[in-house]
């Protein structure tokens, strides 16, 4: 089993392709690109923890559809575009707005927002989140998830933790 961790899917939201400029025609598109590129990526025996902003405005059904059809078991961190609909669904593994947890021996605070100081930061605790889609400048040990980031696709701490050595 391997854990992976994204988060901004905005699943449903047509906003998403003009304010951050998403490479995607229709939100149909982007939302079938995110859906292929989860399950290419998660098996469904791996666990992965969504950031927040799974998505907004569709259908109930709809909602449920894509959720239940995303390879893994699935932890939500509540972010501030998750209404009711999301926040209930029943293929969430468990639903927070914040979370500490150890992967590999790596200390992690996981929220939608990003921090500007936490839980352990001077001891190396490492500070996931979502929300900026990849405009803010992160703090050291600070990594935005969200798949503004990494190829529209979850990713595992191991390629979290690269994206920032130098070559």
């Amino acid at each position: 089993m391997m854990i992976f961790f994204t988060g901004d899917t905005h699943f449903g939201d047509p906003r998403i392709l003009r304010i951050d400029r998403r490479p995607f025609a229709s939100v149909s598109e982007h939302d079938e690109a995110l859906i292929a590129n989860w399950n290419d990526a998660v098996s469904p025996d791996d666990e992965v923890w969504h950031l927040g902003d799974f998505s907004l405005g569709l259908a109930e059904n709809r909602m449920l559809n894509i959720l239940e059809n995303l390879h893994g078991t699935k932890h939500l961190i509540i972010g501030n575009n998750d209404g009711p609909t999301t926040i209930t669904a029943p293929h969430w593994a468990s639903i927070q707005h914040y979370r500490e947890l150890v992967i590999d021996e790596t200390e992690l605070v996981l929220c939608h927002y990003p921090f500007r100081t936490w839980n352990h930061m001077g001891r190396g605790v490492i500070n996931m989140h979502g929300h900026s889609h990849g405009k803010l400048k992160p703090l050291p040990r600070q990594y935005d998830v969200g798949v503004d980031v990494f190829a529209f696709r979850p990713v595992t701490l191991e390629v979290i933790k690269a994206s920032r050595k130098r070559a």
